[in-house]
């Protein structure tokens, strides 16, 4: 298949977050280490102790001595791990695998790859084949970060923001936070500019996606193909509390796009003009703040599948 190759040799790299999962990715590291070994991988074990301890641990490896980079915990540690890995030069960037086991694993979803399935996902990277995916370049107001995920803003960054104080519930994390903010509603004025077009509506939540789920169960972008060169763009304009709460459970299966107040399309170039000073939340992280220019870099990443 087109963009697809396979390595021959293998030593990994593997970036563990031990508080994923609210801590319980902690007693799966015995269990991943012993089948990485039964497998002949060769492997460098470094675990994260502080939040962007990910990315400074993959910006000062010496990448010339791995055949790849792992990160171990959920959407967060990919996110650390992908942006140390994009403070390399291209040239001597090495594969990015996945071992999902964190709260949210939406990216490795979109790979097939379930959560805390152990042995599909350490099987992938000792099959050592890989593929090129899409990668968006955010530049924001305060900071510039990649993504392979989701960008929000609005709605969804308020409940992510409440979800990590629920992070102990697990799975429902999410759902419950989102409900607790239809109580909050509002919505913002925004001027967006959409490969050249400009968009001026008042929104309560916008989604840039790469890939097709966010959350743990979300199906926000159900069109979204990683390696097409666009990002996915999800618009909900303001409507009733009711009306809400009756699109919320869609959004589950993806009919949340089949709503009139829900406008989707497809974009390489994105450019957020207003409001200023809204927070993003890139890959279920909080960074930068608003203006922002998000652009899709085709095929960029090369990731162990």
């Amino acid at each position: 298949m087109p963009g697809y190759r396979k390595l021959t040799r293998l030593k990994l790299l593997i970036i563990f977050n031990p508080n994923a999962a609210y801590g319980r990715s902690a007693r799966k590291l015995p269990a991943i280490q012993r089948r990485l070994s039964a497998m002949g991988i060769k492997t460098v074990f470094m675990p994260t102790r502080y939040a962007g301890h990910g990315r400074e641990i993959a910006a000062s490896a010496d990448l010339s001595n791995f055949d790849g980079l792992v990160a171990a915990g959920g959407d967060g540690t990919l996110f650390e791990v992908l942006n140390g890995l994009y403070e390399h030069p291209k040239a001597i960037r090495i594969p990015l695998g996945l071992i999902p086991i964190g709260t949210g694993n939406a990216f490795a979803r979109d790979m097939d790859l379930m959560a805390d399935d152990l042995e599909a996902a350490i099987g992938r990277l000792q099959r050592a084949e890989t593929r090129q995916v899409d990668v968006a370049l955010v530049r924001s107001a305060d900071a510039s970060f990649y993504f392979v995920n989701i960008l929000v803003m609005g709605f969804a960054v308020d409940a992510g923001l409440v979800s990590r104080k629920l992070k102990f519930l697990g799975k429902r994390a999410y759902t419950l936070a989102t409900l607790w903010q239809v109580l909050k509603l509002k919505s913002y004025p925004l001027t967006m500019e959409i490969d050249g077009r400009t968009i001026e509506s008042n929104n309560i939540f916008v989604a840039m996606s790469n890939s097709r789920y966010t959350g743990t169960h979300f199906l926000m972008a159900p069109s979204a193909e990683l390696d097409d060169g666009q990002l996915d763009v999800t618009l909900l304009e303001s409507l009733r509390r009711t009306r809400l709460l009756k699109l919320f459970p869609t959004i589950y299966s993806g009919r949340h796009v089949e709503y009139r107040e829900v406008s989707c399309c497809k974009a390489s170039r994105i450019s957020i003009r207003a409001p200023e000073g809204l927070l993003l939340g890139p890959d279920g992280e909080f960074l930068g703040h608003s203006p922002a220019e998000i652009s899709c870099l085709h095929r960029d990443l090369t990731i162990f599948c």
